[in-house]
């Protein structure tokens, strides 16, 4: 899978630059490749699609953190430690939508996820996930706690 078939579009964010009312933060990937390979990977050994407690999402900086930084978005499979899905996308679009997710979690219920994540290919929903971590890391591989959206009481 190539990261060009997919495309990243993030909505109920902009709340948080005005100070509007606070919104559950989505995002929702879309995949235009062959959609087999990417079943597979969002799919269990026992053949059920894979629950959000299964999966992380992160973000890897490909340079030192600025403006202009690039990244690697990824949702992984936490208990192979396999790549789902990876994407492009500028840091500070990410970095954006995870304070929105983090402010959010402010007023949401503690059992509540922090942000949704739609898993689409050609515009026709697989899976959608509420997720409560997205970890961010630098571009040496280590995690960049104030950045991440991590809950309280997790231990990394």
């Amino acid at each position: 899978m190539r990261r060009e078939h997919f495309t990243l579009d993030v909505s109920n964010v902009d709340w948080v630059e005005t100070d509007g009312e606070p919104r559950k933060p989505s995002v929702s990937i879309d995949f235009t490749g062959p959609e087999t390979l990417l079943r597979e990977r969002l799919t269990a050994p026992d053949g059920d699609v894979l629950d959000a407690s299964e999966t992380d999402v992160a973000l890897r900086l490909q340079e030192p953190l600025d403006e202009d930084a690039a990244g690697v978005v990824s949702v992984t499979d936490r208990i192979t430690g396999d790549f789902v899905l990876e994407l492009n996308e500028d840091a500070s679009n990410v970095l954006k939508f995870i304070r929105a997710a983090r402010n959010y979690g402010e007023v949401a219920t503690e059992d509540e996820g922090r942000y949704k994540v739609s898993i689409t290919f050609d515009g026709e929903e697989f899976v959608t996930y509420d997720k409560r971590t997205f970890l961010v890391y630098d571009d040496q591989g280590d995690l960049l706690r104030q950045h991440s959206l991590i809950p309280s009481g997790v231990e990394l």
